[in-house]
C-alpha cells in the first residue's frame, strides 16, 4: 500500500522550541517560585537526554538539589512548576516568537491536498501542540490533525513506543504504511520501536546524535517534498 499517514514530533520538529522556547520559559518558573535553579544553553542541551519537563526537572533536583526532592511537598511543586512552565511557553506561542522550522507548513499543506491523514506523537503538553498549530499555521489547524496524542497520555515516554502505538491505534493504519518525522535518537528510537518509517530533521540539540536506521537524514524540510517523501517509504517498503 501507499502512505497513508504522516505522524510529526514536534519539539525540535516542527519548530525549534527547545532552546529558546521551553529553556527560558522553565527559567521564568523558576524565578516565579523564587528557585535557585537557571538552566543555561548547555545545561538544557544535557537535560534534553530526560524526555518530558516534569521528568527532566526531578532528575535535574536529583543531582544538583536533593534538598528540593526531601520536601514533603516535591511532587506537587513539580507539578506547579511545570504548569507554570507551560503558561510561560504558551505566552511565547501566542506572540508569535516561536516559528515553524523551514518546509513545515509547505509539507502538511501539500499532504493535507493529497488526503494523508496527518497525526502528532509528542511528550510535550496537549495546550504546547495546540497553541504552537493556532499560532503558526491556522486557528483551526488542530483539527486538520486526525490524532494528537501528548503529554502524559502513556504510562512510558520516548525513547519507548507507547507514544507511537497510542496513536496508531487511534489512527487504525498499519505502521508500515506511515512515515514518522522526528528530530532525536529518542524520538527515533520510539518510532522505530513502533515499527515505523523515520525520517530526521536534525535540530540545534541534536545534530550530533546517532540515528542508524532512518530513512533519511536532513537538516530539515526545506527542500523536501511530499513526493520525496513519498519516495522514501517506497524505497523502504520495497
Amino acid at each position: 500500500m501507499q502512505l497513508q499517514a504522516l505522524i510529526f514530533d514536534v519539539d525540535g520538529t516542527l519548530a525549534d522550541t527547545e532552546r529558546d522556547g521551553h529553556r527560558p520559559a522553565f527559567n521564568a518558573a523558576f524565578d516565579e517560585a523564587a528557585l535557585a535553579w537557571h538552566w543555561d544553553a548547555g545545561l538544557y542541551g544535557e537535560l534534553l537526554a530526560v524526555t518530558g519537563g516534569k521528568e527532566r526537572m526531578r532528575f535535574y533536583a536529583e543531582r544538583y538539589d536533593p534538598a528540593f526532592l526531601a520536601r514533603p511537598d516535591a511532587d506537587e511543586a513539580i507539578r506547579r512548576l511545570h504548569a507554570a512552565k507551560t503558561r510561560h511557553y504558551v505566552a511565547m506561542l501566542e506572540a508569535g516568537r516561536i516559528p515553524l522550522r523551514p518546509g513545515v507548513a509547505e509539507l502538511i499543506a501539500e499532504a493535507r491536498a493529497a488526503r494523508l491523514r496527518l497525526a502528532i506523537a509528542t511528550t510535550t503538553t496537549p495546550e504546547n501542540v495546540t497553541t504552537l498549530l493556532k499560532a503558526s499555521l491556522a486557528p483551526d489547524a488542530a483539527d486538520w490533525f486526525a490524532v494528537i496524542g501528548a503529554g502524559d497520555i502513556v504510562p512510558e515516554k520516548k525513547p519507548a513506543p507507547d507514544i507511537y502505538l497510542w496513536v496508531l491505534e487511534r489512527l487504525g493504519v498499519p505502521p508500515e504504511d506511515c512515515l514518522a518525522i522526528e528530530d532525536s535518537a529518542n524520538g527515533l528510537k520510539s518510532a522505530m520501536a513502533a515499527r515505523l518509517p523515520t525520517v530526521i530533521t536534525r535540530s540545534i540539540y541534536t545534530a550530533g546524535e546517532d540515528f542508524t536506521g532512518a530513512l533519511a537524514v536532513l537538516p530539515d524540510l526545506a527542500a523536501t517534498r511530499l513526493a520525496d517523501v513519498q519516495l522514501m517509504h517506497q524505497i523502504k517498503k520495497s
